[in-house]
């Protein structure tokens, strides 16, 4: 049962990224900003290549920044009327240039690609939503998410399910845990 969940939560995965409307299309993506502060926000769930979960980002953001210090992280996707909740942890790898960032970056539409062209990075306090200036560089960057653990959690009766699959020398290692 333990093999037919792993591929049950990879599938759900896959889903969220290709189907629109999937829930897992948005998630919580948490960082550590500092020794002592867990830092989240919501951001676009984009694709899976190589078993690696795919989201974008500007290369300014503070979110950049703490995975610079510490790339360690976690993000949560929920179904609500499934009742799934997995949580996938691992480490952040940054990619700035390169074929996949060209061609992922020519894929976006236009209205979209304003995103990560402003004057100032995200964040920068502005007076009026309308202030906002644009340049002509981009700071689009791929955030490329290794896992290394895998939480799935299904809350149904009578039992709940929920599961543990580590990432070990190269194999999952999975196991059931108490909900």
């Amino acid at each position: 049962m333990l093999d037919e969940l792993f591929e049950t939560t990879w599938q759900e995965l896959q889903d969220g990224c290709h189907k629109r409307k999937h829930p897992f299309k948005y998630c919580t993506f948490a960082t550590l900003k500092n020794a002592s502060e867990v830092k989240q926000r919501t951001v676009v769930f984009r694709t899976i290549m190589d078993n690696c979960l795919w989201f974008y980002t500007d290369y300014r953001s503070n979110k950049v920044y703490e995975i610079k210090e510490h790339n360690q992280v976690s993000v949560l996707f929920y179904h609500p009327k499934k009742l799934h909740q997995i949580t996938v942890s691992g480490t952040i790898h940054l990619h700035t240039e390169g074929a996949d960032v060209k061609k992922k970056w020519n894929g976006i539409q236009q209205t979209s690609k304003k995103d990560y062209t402003t004057a100032n990075p995200p964040g920068t306090p502005i007076s009026n939503p309308d202030q906002v200036e644009y340049g002509d560089e981009h700071y689009f960057t791929i955030m490329e998410l290794h896992p290394t653990k895998i939480e799935y959690l299904r809350l149904k009766r009578p039992n709940h399910i929920r599961a543990l699959f580590e990432l070990k020398d190269g194999n999952w290692e999975k196991q059931f845990l108490v909900p």
